[in-house]
């Protein structure tokens, strides 16, 4: 009998990663025979209805209900990200696990390389409270171990799982214009300002190809300045002379949207700012999609990336984004080698395996918790 699992996270039409995340993981769960069941948290400034949540957790109001709920489960799998959960910081879920007497899988998608005194007590609290702790990369796994107090054997590295679809790809032997594709939400700090500014520079070099960046600006950003980042990235491929080859598609992708661009493009770019991001799920993605993948020396793309599946640059700087582009584009040799060590790659990263290890570990916690209850109850006692 496997365990009935409560899933407590955001989900869509909520516009997130964690909630993309959330979906697929319940979703495969449920595939391999689970029972799954999902508990919505609020989504930022838009967060509509979910039609098939069992219950809506808004705040510290709703713990008791909550708690109680849970308490009839299994095992409960929480999504961590700041800004996601009540209170300051984000404390709210500490709250939450404390209340729970069910075991309790963490899963931190965020481990900050500098913690505010606030982000430190919040998850320092998570560490101390949960049954299990699961994290995405093993960056992130060393990250908490030299910054934080982990208790021993509650540690888990399980990879952020992604559909394989390198087997959409078409072949570029022949091929005189490249695609060059980034997704996901739009925001600042996703570097994508030198994605365009590298394409003015293979521009000049002769190198023909396009450029698409797809995805809906963030709601949150949208909420705080409308389409004010998306207006400058449109004005700046203006300004460098290459609107015609830089696409924007203000779209929240769909699976076939998404397959659809993944299989017309030659490779993928991460152009991120952020010189802390240890888990990314677009990297994953593109991974999955079989490559190659050109990306900043994030620590999660250092990681997956440093075997062979793609190119690593240096941040902010166009000119080595031109430069990686460009050999791709040029040496079709070294473009296979990447794709197909991505292929090796994405066997670990597809989400039936994934989903493998969360029942695993919680099928474990389960069945240790219930053979603590047999062992203190009375009859066991009196034995």
């Amino acid at each position: 009998m496997l365990p009935r699992i409560a899933m407590v996270s955001t989900f869509p039409p909520t516009q997130c990663g964690i909630a993309t995340f959330a979906e697929s993981l319940t979703r495969e769960l449920t595939h391999t025979g689970a029972s799954v069941e999902m508990v919505d948290l609020p989504g930022g400034p838009e967060s509509p209805p979910h039609d098939a949540i069992l219950h809506r957790h808004r705040g510290f109001q709703d713990l008791r209900v909550t708690g109680y709920l849970l308490d009839s489960f299994d095992a409960v799998i929480l999504q961590h990200e700041f800004g996601i959960w009540d209170g300051p910081d984000g404390h709210g879920i500490v709250d939450l696990i404390g209340a729970l007497a069910t075991p309790v899988i963490t899963v931190l998608h965020t481990v900050p390389s500098v913690a505010t005194g606030g982000q430190r007590r919040a998850l320092q609290g998570i560490l101390d409270l949960s049954d299990a702790i699961v994290v995405l990369s093993h960056s992130a796994y060393r990250r908490l171990v030299r910054d934080f107090a982990v208790r021993p054997g509650t540690l888990t590295m399980i990879p952020h799982g992604a559909t394989a679809l390198w087997h959409l790809r078409r072949a570029d032997e022949g091929t005189t214009s490249h695609r060059i594709l980034t997704w996901g939400l739009l925001g600042h700090g996703k570097g994508l300002e030198w994605g365009i500014r590298a394409m003015a520079l293979l521009r000049d070099r002769g190198v023909a190809g396009e450029y698409v960046i797809a995805g809906a600006t963030h709601p949150n950003v949208r909420h705080a300045e409308g389409e004010t980042y998306r207006q400058s990235l449109i004005d700046l491929a203006r300004k460098l002379g290459v609107a015609d080859s830089v696409t924007l598609a203000d779209a929240y992708l769909s699976d076939e949207g998404l397959s659809q661009l993944i299989s017309e493009s030659s490779l993928f770019l991460l152009p991120y700012d952020s010189r802390d991001q240890i888990t990314s799920g677009v990297l994953v993605e593109a991974i999955a999609a079989g490559g190659p993948v050109v990306a900043t020396r994030f620590p999660h793309a250092a990681e997956l990336l440093g075997s062979g599946a793609g190119v690593l640059v240096d941040h902010r700087d166009p000119i080595a984004i031109a430069d990686a582009v460009e050999h791709i584009f040029r040496d079709g040799a070294a473009s296979e080698r990447m794709r197909e060590r991505s292929k090796t790659l994405a066997e670990d990263l597809d989400w039936r395996r994934v989903a493998e290890g969360y029942l695993s570990l919680a099928d474990r916690l389960w069945r240790g918790r219930e053979a603590e209850e047999a062992f203190d109850s009375p009859m066991a006692a009196s034995a």
